[in-house]
């Protein structure tokens, strides 16, 4: 593809489905060239949105795929740091196998993905990196040990980057959803039901009662956040987490 220079870029990873897919579709619509680092593509997902193939929890394959798109388009204004995966299981539930395969993907992959991109980002004097946190950075949780480890080493990075790379007037925060209804929601649930035999519907209304606001937020919503940090509208924010949980971590 010829470089696109009118246009900013935005590369997000894991932006196939989810809170990814409607990440990608805001900075689309805001007039961004949208890049999704993905292992599987969404047929349903707009041909505008450029989607590279990539196992985000291969260092090589990120590595090679960001640089492909800085070659393509010359400049990266933005990074969405969102691939990841849940898992359940405390501690002692959790093998080396499992807790290794969270990491791989949920930081190993935004630590590859962010190295790839701040030597152009300092280069343009300006750049945004955005970590798709949890709620979990911020508040623990049960059965959840791996996921919330790697939620707060994603906070962690949004903070020690912000620090380390503000002389260059690159930003860095963390995003914190709380429960929002995506397919990595209904998938744990799923899973939950599968071994609990609890009704599923029961189990939706549970987890809707449990947030202040009686509801699950929505993907959209969580997109118009990160749209908005990584905006101009948003210069002077760096180093934050930004909850949007409906209120959870606030009791």
């Amino acid at each position: 593809m010829a470089n696109n220079t009118n246009k900013k870029i935005c590369i997000v990873t894991g932006g196939s489905f989810g809170i990814g897919e409607a990440v990608c579709q805001k900075f689309l619509e805001q007039n961004y060239h949208v890049i999704n680092l993905d292992i599987k593509i969404n047929p349903k997902q707009s041909t505008a949105i450029e989607w590279f193939k990539c196992d985000m929890s291969n260092t090589a394959d990120i590595t090679m795929n960001v640089e492909k798109a800085i070659t393509n388009h010359g400049r990266v204004d933005a990074l969405i740091s969102n691939a990841g995966i849940h898992f359940s299981g405390n501690i002692e539930d959790t093998s080396e196998k499992d807790f290794e395969r969270v990491f791989s993907l949920n930081v190993k992959g935004a630590i590859t993905a962010t190295k790839a991109v701040l030597p152009i980002m300092k280069q343009q004097k300006q750049g945004v990196i955005l970590y798709m946190a949890s709620d979990q950075a911020l508040v623990a949780k049960t059965n959840s040990f791996a996921y919330n480890l790697s939620k707060s080493a994603l906070a962690s990075m949004a903070k020690t980057t912000a620090l380390d790379y503000a002389q260059f007037n690159i930003r860095a925060n963390a995003v914190c959803p709380g429960t929002i209804e995506t397919p990595l929601y209904h998938t744990a649930i799923q899973n939950y039901v599968n071994e609990s035999g609890v009704d599923i519907n029961l189990v939706h209304q549970e987890e809707a009662a449990l947030q202040p606001l009686g509801r699950l937020g929505k993907a959209n919503e969580v997109a118009a956040l990160t749209y908005f940090l990584a905006s101009d509208d948003a210069a002077f924010i760096t180093g934050s987490l930004q909850s949007i949980d409906g209120g959870y971590t606030a009791q």
